[in-house]
């Protein structure tokens, strides 16, 4: 058994048919061979023309009726379309709306790094000019320490010479 709502979207669906149908050439080429056939009959003396028309008139009203409800149905059902299309474009305006508000976020956050790599290479130049500085100070202690080591040598063995001499001078006073 078919609940109502699947009867309803039968008949929708065949209101859907016979409206497509109804706006295509082959209908178009129907009715005219209908007008056409009826205003002939009356000319060949098949049918008395005050009827043709009287008939003509009963389908043609009808025919306009139902036209008219599949039209409005088919206005109301593009109306919920659009309806569903604004609220779907409303939808994406507020993504878009978040995504430069994210947008904007990342970009000031992108700045803020940039600025620390900026600073980050100042301290690195920094950095390498006192290892620079460090190196030089290390280079010009280990010359003045090397200066003095050598000066000590000069001097340890002027005073080694001076020791040998005065224990030979000792050495000569005790034989005296």
């Amino acid at each position: 058994m078919k609940t109502s709502h699947e009867k309803i979207e039968f008949l929708e669906k065949i209101a859907d048919g016979i409206t497509s149908w109804i706006g295509s050439i082959p209908s178009l080429i129907l009715h005219t061979l209908f007008f056409l056939t009826s205003f002939l009959l009356p000319a060949l003396g098949l049918i008395d023309f005050d009827k043709m028309l009287l008939v003509l008139t009963t389908v043609l009203s009808l025919e306009a009726i139902y036209l008219s409800i599949l039209i409005q149905m088919s206005v109301n059902k593009s109306h919920e379309k659009i309806e569903d299309i604004q609220e779907d474009i409303e939808d994406i305006q507020e993504d878009l709306e978040e995504i430069s508000e994210d947008i904007e976020e990342i970009s000031e956050d992108l700045e803020e790094i940039s600025e620390d790599i900026e600073d980050i290479q100042e301290d690195i130049e920094e950095i390498n000019d006192e290892d620079d500085d460090e190196d030089h100070n290390e280079r010009a202690k280990n010359t003045i320490l090397k200066s003095n080591v050598n000066s000590n040598k000069n001097e340890i063995k002027f005073l080694k010479d001076k020791i040998a001499e005065l224990q030979l001078k000792i050495d000569e006073m005790k034989k005296d």
